[in-house]
């Protein structure tokens, strides 16, 4: 059962993003838990997604979860943002030897018919349609040199060019770049910005 939607989804960290995989078919980020608070890059990548097709924050229902999602609005522009709750259940992931300090499950133990329940509510916009997004092939590290963002004397410049324009931090790593080229574009639009043709 995947249900596609539009909008993007940040959660805290992998095993969420896996229960969530299995329920919808977008783009789910990882906020790596509080690493989000020291990772300007990966709230590049969140804010890039939610300008191009809004975000979902699903954190879980813990002070951790409510922590994170305040430091995404505080960082995202609410226009852009849409915010699911996933209810208060208490007990432990079955992974796990014992339960989070608040003893309630997180998102990755919730059952798939509540996560489609909150996406709901959250106001996610259902995409109909079947198979996955047709995003095409994902750009390289090699799109990145024939563009001449890598592996030439001027690359350094030409990225913080194209970081600029994109307003993303400037010291964002060629790999963090491709990223969001690869994330919150499709491959034809991504090609496009670096001035490519596709081959």
């Amino acid at each position: 059962m995947h249900i596609k939607i539009q909008e993007a989804i940040a959660v805290e960290g992998r095993y969420d993003k896996n229960t969530l995989s299995q329920v919808v078919d977008t783009l789910i980020i990882e906020t790596r838990g509080f690493g989000i608070f020291k990772d300007p890059e990966r709230m590049a990548l969140l804010r890039k997604a939610a300008e191009k097709r809004g975000l979902i924050v699903l954190t879980d229902s813990d002070g951790a979860g409510f922590v994170i999602r305040n430091r995404i609005k505080g960082e995202i522009p609410a226009k852009y943002l849409k915010h699911a709750y996933i209810p208060d259940v208490y007990g432990k992931e079955r992974r796990k030897r014992k339960a989070g300090k608040e003893g309630k499950l997180g998102v990755e133990g919730m059952p798939p018919q509540v996560l489609e329940d909150v996406l709901r509510r959250a106001g996610a916009t259902f995409l109909s349609g079947d198979g996955p997004e047709k995003r095409g092939t994902a750009l390289t590290k090699g799109d990145l040199f024939v563009a001449g963002l890598t592996g030439r004397p001027d690359s350094a410049q030409r990225r913080q060019a194209l970081l600029k324009q994109f307003s993303l931090p400037e010291h964002m790593s060629a790999n963090a770049l491709l990223e969001v080229l690869n994330t919150c574009y499709t491959a034809q639009e991504a090609l496009d910005l670096l001035g490519l043709e596709e081959t």
